[in-house]
């Protein structure tokens, strides 16, 4: 594949640095392309070209808007199995995957958000000498960040209600998962869409992402990724008085009862723990099992987990693909490590695997580690990876004390066939987003975002659509 391109006021344009990045299939190793390392010169440039491009751009109408948004998901229905060859290549996690999840969601967010877009209304309040009309207005130029673990997934989701509402955009994609990133930008171009709308910077965090959220003419920042790297984010933006959204970081509990139906929930919790590898910032990492149920569930989880098929991203029937980078393989080792030394036991993998022909990727076995305190560093830090701990407790309240100590506060799940219990449980974690009797079972009109150490702000459907713009009123008085 050719060296990437940054994209700016509608061109594909070299980087002003002579610094590149080798970027890595993480199935094998190999060498897919080069990243630009681009600099504060790219930012700026892309930038100006944002700001040149809003006015015309914010002045279009809600249904003409729309109608962008829609082309841009035709153009990418049509490239679906690229999508997903794409990014299975660059994430190594499975084609299966790929498809389902990050090719489907890109065009679904471009489509869901156009529909919003043509039903939204002002808001009018009467009064009994005057009328007040709310309207939202862009709020300028965005800088939208994003991670590598849902490539794809996760630009489209900012891209489509940032633009929808009148402002243009300079997306920094992560700088290990490009190809999509670059492949939005070919189908963006191919459109047609004015020149400026969406901008494009590659590169890595401190020679891209930094400058573009301290920039002077950004108005907004929509940032997905680490909690670490989200309060440095948040740390430049807020002296300026940016809008800011930050999804960071989790540690989500699955908390199973004893009154579960325990077929299904052996399946939805192995699915909540290992999709995409454990990297999905929603992934239940911790499993909480009440008492009674614990010996029964441990076995049959276990069990479901070894059964998982571990090899090539490409082939049909794999269920488990290989983890982002050499150095991300490292740290998830090293927790597992650290889990042998706070007293963990481990029921199955704990180690790297290098299925045949993959032997330069970055492989690690699904791992079950139980043994350990609820209190331990392996049980509230955010691992990112295939290792769950299983932790067993006695009581409601118990449970949810558990669920609530850790720093994070953004997901979670809860299983019962008792719907009340469910819901009161629920209720009672604190976090952003819990479902009972099932997981990442998603509805795009809902609000998605974190408590405490997971993020400020929500992102999703109408809140989506008011992040991305300002709300104003005007006050008319009758005569």
């Amino acid at each position: 594949m050719d060296d990437l391109r940054n994209y700016i006021g509608g061109q594909f344009v070299a980087h002003s640095s002579s610094q590149w990045l080798d970027n890595l299939e993480p199935a094998t190793g190999s060498h897919i392309c080069r990243v630009p390392l681009s600099d504060a010169s790219d930012i700026d440039a892309a930038v100006a070209a944002a700001r040149a491009a809003q006015p015309a751009w914010g002045a279009l109408s809600h249904s003409e808007r729309a109608d962008w948004l829609d082309r841009i998901a035709d153009a990418l229905e049509a490239r679906y199995e690229e999508v997903a060859t794409l990014e299975s290549r660059d994430t190594g996690k499975p084609i299966t995957l790929a498809r389902a999840v990050d090719a489907h969601r890109s065009v679904s967010n471009f489509r869901f958000f156009a529909g919003m877009l043509r039903e939204q209304e002002h808001e009018v309040f009467e009064m009994a000498s005057a009328t007040n009309y709310v309207i939202n207005k862009p709020v300028g130029v965005g800088a939208l960040i994003t991670p590598w673990n849902l490539p794809l997934y996760l630009l489209s989701w900012k891209v489509a209600p940032a633009i929808g509402m009148g402002n243009t955009v300079v997306c920094k994609p992560s700088e290990l998962t490009p190809l999509t990133a670059d492949l939005l930008m070919r189908v963006i171009d191919e459109v047609g869409l004015p020149a400026g709308v969406v901008n494009l910077v590659h590169g890595d965090g401190a020679g891209a992402g930094a400058p573009l959220v301290a920039h002077s003419d950004v108005d907004l920042v929509s940032f997905t990724g680490g909690t670490a790297t989200g309060e440095k984010v948040a740390a430049s933006a807020a002296p300026a008085f940016k809008k800011l959204s930050l999804e960071l970081g989790g540690k989500n509990s699955s908390i199973v009862f004893a009154d579960c139906d325990m077929e299904s929930t052996v399946a939805g919790v192995v699915r909540a723990g290992f999709l995409n590898q454990g990297q999905v910032c929603l992934c239940g990492s911790r499993v909480l099992v009440e008492d009674s149920a614990y010996d029964e569930f441990r076995d049959r989880f276990v069990e479901a987990v070894e059964a998982m098929r571990i090899g090539d991203p490409s082939d049909e029937a794999t269920d488990l693909g290989a983890l982002i980078s050499e150095s991300h393989l490292a740290k998830v080792q090293g927790y597992v490590e650290l889990a042998k030394r706070e007293g963990g036991a481990l029921l199955t993998g704990g180690s790297p695997c290098l299925p045949s022909g993959f032997e330069g990727g970055n492989w690690m076995a699904p791992t079950v580690i139980e043994g350990l305190s609820p209190d331990s560093r392996c049980a509230t830090e955010e691992i990112f990876g295939p290792v769950v701990t299983i932790h067993p407790f006695s009581s409601e309240d118990e449970a949810v004390a558990i669920a609530n100590n850790t720093r994070y506060g953004l997901a979670g799940s809860v299983w019962t066939s008792d719907l009340d219990k469910g819901r009161r449980v629920s209720e009672a974690i604190d976090t952003g987003m819990v479902w009972v009797n099932t997981w990442l079972h998603r509805d795009l009109r809902v609000p998605f975002g974190g408590v405490k150490d997971s993020g400020v702000g929500r992102e999703g459907g109408k809140w989506s659509l008011d992040f991305f713009s300002e709300a104003m009123n005007v006050c008319v008085k009758h005569d």
